[in-house]
């Protein structure tokens, strides 16, 4: 405790945001108050995906979806905070803001009922290279927090598919159509067959929506998705034009 004290002392924390010194009384914390509260929520839109409706007709982002696949809910948009707290998380090794952002998850969406939480899986690759799956740490965190069970294995990644990040959202669909694999709800009869999948980012929702059908082909009846962070219209515009 005094060589974490010292060590404190000599090599104050700063945020991983904005770069400032992190307070006193919260030395290991690695973002600070300021840039944690400039996190913005995701506000009301369509009910089963929050995303802003248009003037006129129903909500265009998740009608392709599966119809399994009844609510996809999102903490905060994916603004400057977040999208740095993403990135430290996935590529820069730091494991333990899969706790802030579980934090952030339960102060501003509901938990889930009757449900098991399941993360989405990482491809091998990426897993070798970071050694953990981020959206598997959420995944616990929120599991831990909410006291539901955490299924660790009930989709399995079968395909190895291109990074997402440059695809369009058209493109994205297609790369992960057929590239998961659900565990039959005959082995894994818990929660009544009501499941929520976890990761850390929503984008186009290509990954959920084939997340969701291949649970709902294993036989799970109703699929939710929580993520922490949801790609704003920058973001998405930017895919389309990529």
């Amino acid at each position: 405790m005094m060589l974490r004290a010292l060590e404190r002392f000599l090599l104050p924390n700063v945020c991983i945001c904005c770069e400032s010194l992190i307070a006193q009384d919260v030395p290991d914390d690695l973002v600070c108050g300021v840039c944690c509260s400039r996190m913005r929520a995701v506000g009301a839109g369509c009910l089963r995906c929050s995303h802003p409706l248009p003037p006129v007709g129903p909500c265009r982002f998740c009608s392709a979806w599966t119809e399994s696949l009844v609510e996809v809910k999102s903490a905060v948009w994916l603004d400057d905070e977040a999208r740095k707290v993403v990135h430290q998380l996935k590529y820069g090794h730091a494991q333990r803001l899969a706790s802030l952002i579980a934090d952030v998850v339960v102060k501003i969406l509901p938990k889930p009922t009757a449900a098991v939480l399941v993360p989405v899986p990482v491809a091998s690759n990426r897993f070798r290279e970071r050694g953990y799956n981020q959206a598997a740490l959420i995944g616990v965190e929120l599991a831990k927090r909410w006291q539901l069970t955490f299924l660790p294995n009930a989709l399995k990644r079968v395909t190895q598919t291109r990074s997402q990040t440059v695809l369009t959202p058209q493109r994205r669909a297609a790369n992960v159509a057929s590239a998961f694999e659900g565990r039959t709800l005959s082995t894994a009869r818990i929660g009544n067959g009501s499941v929520v999948i976890v990761d850390d980012v929503l984008t186009t929702g290509a990954t959920i929506d084939a997340c969701a059908r291949a649970l709902q082909k294993a036989g799970w009846k109703t699929i939710r998705s929580v993520t922490f962070a949801r790609a704003n219209t920058y973001s998405l515009n930017s895919l389309q034009r990529g």
